[in-house]
């Protein structure tokens, strides 16, 4: 059995191009930049809500949730705010040494507690700027649910691509990251 050599100067099928990491295609740059303008517009509003009325834009959106809510316990306010429970539990506490909040056991479940604005905490509601929740839940949330399932199924994708996970940063606010 005779075996054929390839001739050295056969032509081989084109390698595939390895992108250039340096040159970033448009679509990439604006999708960055647009990440961007969303992240600062977000902490400048969190920064006008704490010159305005003294609170983070976190601690503001609590007592929103808990104006509109009285008596809501404090695992309705984590899911309110998509926080974790320690998350919220922290942020009631602060507010609790700055009298805006009060916190009351149940009479029934020693374990459950309620919040309830103080007098003071319904005044910085009053005088806050809007949007309480912040303006990006507030855009979200003015979005068309058609388009909110793109986005929503858009972002999956993209943290699907993305080589370092925060699953823990999910319910995180976005002023603390």
């Amino acid at each position: 059995m005779k075996t054929v050599k390839k001739s050295s100067t056969a032509r081989r099928a084109p390698a595939a191009a390895k992108p250039d990491p340096r040159r970033k295609p448009p679509d990439t740059l604006s999708a960055l930049m647009q990440f961007r303008q969303i992240f600062r517009a977000a902490k400048q509003h969190f920064a006008s809500v704490e010159r305005a009325v003294g609170v983070t834009g976190a601690q503001l959106w609590a007592l929103r949730e808990m104006r509109d809510r009285p008596g809501l316990k404090v695992t309705e306010l984590a899911e309110a705010m998509a926080l974790h429970q320690s998350t919220v539990s922290n942020l009631l506490e602060a507010l609790s040494r700055q009298g805006l909040v009060e916190r009351r056991r149940s009479n029934t479940d020693q374990r459950v507690v309620h919040c309830f604005l103080s007098t003071s905490g319904k005044r910085v509601v009053r005088k806050a700027p809007e949007p309480a929740r912040g303006v990006l839940p507030d855009a979200l949330a003015a979005l068309p649910a058609s388009e909110l399932r793109k986005l929503n199924r858009s972002l999956r994708v993209l943290l699907e691509h993305m080589r370092v996970k925060a699953p823990s940063a999910a319910f995180t606010h976005l002023e603390s990251m």
